[in-house]
C-alpha cells in the first residue's frame, strides 16, 4: 500500500513519481475541491480526456498546467507514455471531462499499469454523478447497483436489461441524450411500468432537473418537452418489487416457447388466453423478447 501520509496530514503539492486521480466538477465549476486545485497546479503533467474542457476549468480557477491528452482513442499509447514520465519522477494528475476518472471514463488502464510498476496511485475525491443522484433519491441503508452506460445497440441493450430484470435493489444508469427515449422505452417494455424511475438531467448545471415518476410515464414526460431530452442523464431505477408472485414470470417462459413458432401478436394472444394476463402487456413483452432474440419478423 502506498504511503500517503503527507497527503493525509496536510501536504498540498503533488509528489514526484505519483499518479493522482483528480475528480472534477460534473457541471458547476465551483464544485472543485481545494485539494484538487492544489494537485492540478503542482503536478508536472495533467492528463485530460479533453484538453479544451480541462483548459476551461483551469482558466476559471487561475491555474496553469501542462496538459496532455488521455482519452479512449489513445489510451494504450498515452498510458505507456505517462508511465515513462512517472518512472522518471514526474507527477501526473489524471482528469476526465467531468466527475471521477475511471468511473465510466478513461483511467482504469493507466491505474492498472501504474500499480503493476509500483507507482503510487492517490485518489483526490470529489464530484460524481453517481453520489449526486443517490443523495437526492431517498435510498437509505439499502443496496444499490451502479451499472453505468447500457450498450448503444438496441438488441444488446435489451439483453442486458433482461439480465437485470430480477434485481430487487435500485440500479443506477448513465445515458446520453440521443438514446434516452429508446432506453426508457426498453426499460418499460422489459422491466415493467410500475417501477419508479428517478431522472437526473444536467446535474449541478443551470437547467438541472430531478424528476421521479412511474417508468410507464417516462417516455411521455420526456417527449412532452424537447428540452427534457437534452444533456447528460443519470437514471435510478427501482428494483423488482420483492413479492412472492410475479404475474409475468410464467408468461415470460410461455412466450419464449410460443415465439419460436408464432409472431409476437399471435404469441401474445395465445399467452393471454392461457395465463389470464392482459394481452397488451403480453404483446409489449413479446416484442421486447423477440427483439432481443433478433426475431422481430411479424410476417413469420
Amino acid at each position: 500500500m502506498e504511503d500517503i501520509s503527507d497527503t493525509v496530514h496536510g501536504g498540498r503539492g503533488a509528489r514526484p513519481g505519483t499518479l493522482y486521480l483528480v475528480a472534477t466538477p460534473i457541471g458547476n465549476l465551483r464544485d472543485i475541491t481545494l485539494r484538487a486545485l492544489d494537485i492540478l497546479a503542482s503536478a508536472d503533467l495533467v492528463a485530460a480526456e479533453d484538453t479544451r474542457t480541462t483548459s476551461g476549468l483551469l482558466s476559471a480557477h487561475h491555474v496553469r498546467a501542462r496538459l496532455v491528452p488521455y482519452h479512449e482513442h489513445n489510451e494504450r499509447r498515452a498510458a505507456q507514455s505517462l508511465l515513462e514520465s512517472l518512472k522518471a519522477g514526474k507527477s501526473v494528475a489524471l482528469v476526465s471531462d467531468a466527475g471521477t476518472p475511471g468511473i465510466s471514463d478513461p483511467g482504469a488502464a493507466l491505474v492498472d499499469l501504474a500499480r503493476s510498476h509500483d507507482i503510487p496511485v492517490v485518489p483526490i475525491p470529489g464530484p460524481s454523478a453517481v453520489t449526486t443522484l443517490l443523495s437526492v433519491s431517498g435510498v437509505m441503508g439499502r443496496q444499490w447497483l451502479f451499472h453505468g452506460f447500457l450498450p448503444p445497440r438496441p438488441a444488446a441493450r435489451r439483453k442486458v436489461l433482461e439480465s437485470l430484470a430480477n434485481m430487487t435493489y435500485p440500479i443506477l444508469f448513465y445515458e446520453s441524450p440521443h438514446r434516452i427515449l429508446e432506453c426508457v422505452a426498453d426499460m418499460n417494455a422489459l422491466l415493467g411500468g410500475d417501477r419508479q424511475l428517478l431522472i437526473g438531467r444536467e446535474m449541478t448545471k443551470l437547467f438541472e432537473t430531478v424528476h421521479v415518476l412511474p417508468l410507464a410515464e417516462a417516455s411521455a414526460w420526456l417527449e412532452a418537452d424537447s428540452h427534457r431530452q437534452r444533456g447528460e442523464f443519470a437514471l435510478l431505477l427501482e428494483g423488482k418489487p420483492d413479492t412472492p408472485d410475479d404475474p409475468l414470470s410464467a408468461a415470460r417462459t410461455l412466450l419464449g416457447a410460443l415465439l419460436e413458432e408464432l409472431p409476437a401478436s399471435q404469441a401474445a394472444r395465445v399467452a393471454a388466453r392461457i395465463t389470464g394476463q392482459r394481452k397488451n402487456a403480453l404483446y409489449d413483452l413479446a416484442l421486447a423478447m423477440a427483439a432481443t432474440a433478433g426475431t422481430m419478423d411479424e410476417t413469420k
